[in-house]
């Protein structure tokens, strides 16, 4: 977490300012009532990263319901990065990294605990999409 953690988003790798962009903007999204799919799923399929889509899209919607505390993410114009925002790169990160236990461990702390198990395989296949598109493992 604190390798991204009040670090410019311009600064980081490719995948990191992807996924920065699409929490900033499905929580925008969310806010004003609107589709987030909608909202992230052209980004997405321009950076070859549509197979990702529900993925994220389920890791989001299972931190929002069942999270064990409020995720807060900057504005979609702030060019640093948010605790939170640290937390869920490291997460998918650790998940590109073959670092599972510690990630299991991580989720164990951010949600209710019938929700680790899905939410892990959720995170891991995100981590398999954004290898699959051709993004280095730099996260």
């Amino acid at each position: 977490m604190y390798a991204f953690v009040d670090r410019p988003v311009s600064a980081l790798d490719p995948a990191s300012q992807l996924l920065v962009w699409a929490m900033r903007s499905w929580v925008e999204a969310v806010g004003q009532k609107q589709c987030p799919g909608h909202a992230i799923g052209a980004a997405l399929a321009r950076r070859n990263m549509l197979a990702g889509l529900q993925l994220f899209l389920r890791m989001m919607a299972v931190l929002n319901r069942r999270g064990l505390e409020n995720f807060e993410v900057c504005r979609l114009a702030c060019n640093h990065v948010s605790e939170h925002e640290a937390i869920l790169l490291q997460m998918i990160g650790a998940a590109r990294g073959n670092h599972g236990a510690s990630l299991r461990d991580t989720l164990s702390l951010l949600v209710d605990e019938e929700c680790v198990v899905a939410l892990f395989e959720t995170v891991l296949r995100l981590g398999n999409a954004l290898d699959g598109a051709g993004f280095g493992t730099s996260l």
